[in-house]
């Protein structure tokens, strides 16, 4: 199958950057669209000078070249053509960021803490949780997505914990079964991996009856969430697991991104990886469960008990590119989420979710994607611009829908909504069990490691350890932390502190309601 077979049309314009804010002019205290046409006057002599002719005919030349810019644009745009273009807003959820709310974004007042308090106030009057989501059929769901159902079977192995299966190859052994696969294109690195995978590849194929197989896996479990959250220093510590596999490198980001295309959002849309690349990423955990199978061998796995995991910090929250390939068809929700098509694919699954106190969060998020200019003083800006957009998005849509709504997520200049753990967690729990999902905290791991990480061993069912290894898994330096550049930063304002204690306290509530742990108000806790 090419990969033209995976290019879906999309339903709306291209997306922009979601680290790209919306960018406003100021006139008499009203916004301003960007295309407003600022008329600018000037007395002109009397008599024409060469010099007078030849700046005239600089301007019409640019005038002549912006026209051909916006005409070549815009034939992009009519015909389709979605590589190489931003990704832009789609028009659907356009109208919450035209309608801003009671409290229309103004540059002057973004430092106006009791105008902040009061848009605070306005979203917390709006917060209501709804447990009704409509969970999608399983045809819907094979018929957005037909190729993937056609590749993974419905059974796995017997005696083998992860979900495993023999796949016929077709392809020509003497060639090079990675030479389509996206991935392998990512970095050098990667390409590195694929080249011992090459290496090794025919030793692993199974003959029986004159067919040739491969052994296929899908994860045993998922680190699902949250970034920066202390998702890497897990996913590190359980990697020195004997019986823990990982997918070839942390962060896949297949099921959120790689799937519809998305690289990086600022790049559009690529083509899409198709679910065969995303196998492949697993192959060095299945060489291992199956073991050195050759000639007739019966292609049993010789270590079972292997577990494979992938840890992408977007599984849990990113669905941004529902609104570009999926009908609209619920009022502003996605009709599909990601954990629909893992749990029809895999009901048995087991997910692992990190959580932080989310105002620390979210300054945390801040100080690690932001590109320059950092400064409490900036991200208190910030944070007062994406919370006027959020508060204008409630005044047409729910909570949910907000949450889940392109075009806000992507101008907001910090990632709120992140940090509204308890939407995502019910919606994964439409479809998944309590006992499936382990919660975890950071300020917890932080302060523990010891106890976080059995608890881990507990939940995925691994054995017993040796005192070295669990020595050498527990008391190993904590990864992926702060920037010494960013330490120097300090702290977030006290006044941007309160604001957004203020916000994400009705949704810590009921996140710690339906957990039963009140730990998750993340009330007097140790900063992290």
């Amino acid at each position: 199958m090419t990969q033209t077979d995976y290019k879906y049309s999309l339903l709306g314009t291209p997306m922009d950057d979601y680290r790209k804010r919306p960018l406003l002019l100021q006139v008499d205290d009203r916004p301003m669209n960007l295309f407003a046409i600022l008329e600018v006057k000037r007395e002109l002599p009397r008599r024409w000078s060469v010099l007078g002719c030849f700046r005239k005919i600089r301007l019409y030349s640019f005038l002549f070249g912006i026209a051909i810019m916006f005409l070549i644009t815009a034939s992009y745009i009519l015909t389709g053509d979605k590589k190489g273009l931003l990704l832009t807003p789609s028009p659907y959820h356009f109208g919450s960021l035209v309608s801003p709310g009671p409290f229309a974004f103004n540059l002057s007042s973004v430092k106006d803490y009791t105008h902040i308090k009061l848009v605070v106030k306005s979203i917390t009057s709006k917060v209501e949780f709804r447990s009704n989501r409509q969970v999608p059929e399983l045809k819907a769901l094979i018929n957005s997505e037909p190729h993937m159902f056609s590749v993974i079977p419905h059974k796995f192995l017997p005696g083998v914990r992860n979900p495993c299966w023999y796949e016929e190859y077709i392809g020509n052994i003497t060639s090079d079964p990675y030479r389509t696969n996206l991935y392998a294109h990512y970095s050098r690195r990667f390409r590195t991996v694929f080249q011992h995978l090459r290496n090794t590849f025919r030793e692993h194929l199974f003959n029986h009856d004159g067919k040739l197989y491969r052994m296929r896996c899908l994860p045993y479990f998922y680190i699902i969430g949250q970034p920066k959250c202390g998702t890497t220093d897990l996913y590190d510590r359980l990697r020195l697991h004997p019986d823990v596999k990982f997918t070839t490198f942390k962060e896949p980001h297949w099921w959120t991104r790689k799937r519809f295309g998305i690289i990086r959002l600022s790049e559009g849309f690529h083509d899409r990886y198709p679910v065969e690349d995303y196998l492949d990423l697993f192959d060095q955990a299945a060489y291992q469960i199956q073991g050195n199978v050759t000639g007739n061998a019966s292609g049993s796995a010789s270590q079972p008990n292997i577990i494979i995991g992938e840890a992408s910090a977007s599984t849990m929250w990113d669905n941004n590119a529902w609104v570009y390939f999926y009908d609209n068809t619920t009022e502003g929700e996605p009709p599909f989420l990601i954990q629909d098509f893992i749990h029809a694919l895999q009901p048995d699954a087991r997910f692992i979710v990190m959580l932080r106190d989310p105002v620390e969060r979210l300054y945390s998020d801040y100080l690690y994607f932001g590109i320059a200019n950092k400064s409490a003083e900036d991200f208190h800006e910030k944070v007062s611009e994406s919370l006027q957009l959020f508060e204008g998005c409630l005044t047409e849509y729910t909570i949910r829908s907000c949450v889940y709504n392109t075009t806000v997520n992507n101008a907001m200049p910090v990632r709120l909504q992140v940090g509204l753990y308890i939407v995502y967690l019910m919606d994964w729990l439409t479809v998944f069990s309590k006992e499936q999902i382990l919660v975890l905290r950071l300020e917890d791991h932080a302060s523990n490691r010891k106890y976080t990480m059995h608890k881990v061993f507990d939940f995925l069912n691994l054995g017993p350890l040796t005192k070295e290894i669990e020595t050498e898994i527990t008391r190993s330096p904590a990864s992926n932390t702060r920037r010494p550049a960013d330490k120097n930063l300090g702290p977030m304002l006290p006044i941007t502190k309160e604001i957004l204690r203020d916000f994400y306290t009705p949704f810590n509530e009921k996140l710690a309601e339906v957990l039963r742990n009140d730990s998750f108000l993340w009330e007097n806790n140790p900063k992290v």
